[in-house]
Order: structure tokens, then sequence, then C-alpha cells
């Protein structure tokens, strides 16, 4: 097998791996935007400090919203792979 075709083999199998990554990651997020969706309306909702264990107390409509343009911008970086 040619050089070639062993590094095109390689990209493939990267992309591969980075469009299964990404919709797990997709499906994931499907889920949080899920949860928060169904909350009641007087619930809390914290969110974590990057980096860290410390948590936040958060506004649920704009961590919904939040969470909802994350997955946008998700689903659109699959479908421009």
């Amino acid at each position: 097998m040619s050089s070639k075709g062993r590094d095109n083999d390689d990209s493939l199998e990267w992309q591969s791996a980075l469009k299964e990554e990404l919709n797990k990651k997709i499906k994931e997020q499907k889920v949080v935007v899920d949860e928060l969706s169904n909350l009641k309306k007087n619930r809390n909702v914290y969110i974590q400090q990057r980096n860290s264990n410390i948590f936040f107390l958060a506004d649920r409509s704009q961590t919904l919203g939040s969470c909802k343009k994350d997955l946008d911008n998700m689903k659109k970086e699959l479908q421009d792979m």
C-alpha cells in the first residue's frame, strides 16, 4: 500500500472518530436540553465553574437558551463535516 493511501485511510478514520465523538456530544446535549425543558419553573439550576468543582446558581431560562445554542452549533458543525 502506498504512503498516500495510508495517509488517506488515516485521515478518514480520524474524521470518522471526530464525527462519532461529536454525535455523542450532541446526544448528551439533547438530554441536557430535555431535562432543563421539563423542570418546574421554581426549580433551581446550577452551572459548574470551568476547571473546578464549584457550582453557581443560574437562571433556568438563560441556561436553557445557552444549551440550545450549543446544541445548534454542534449540529451545524456536524453538517459542515
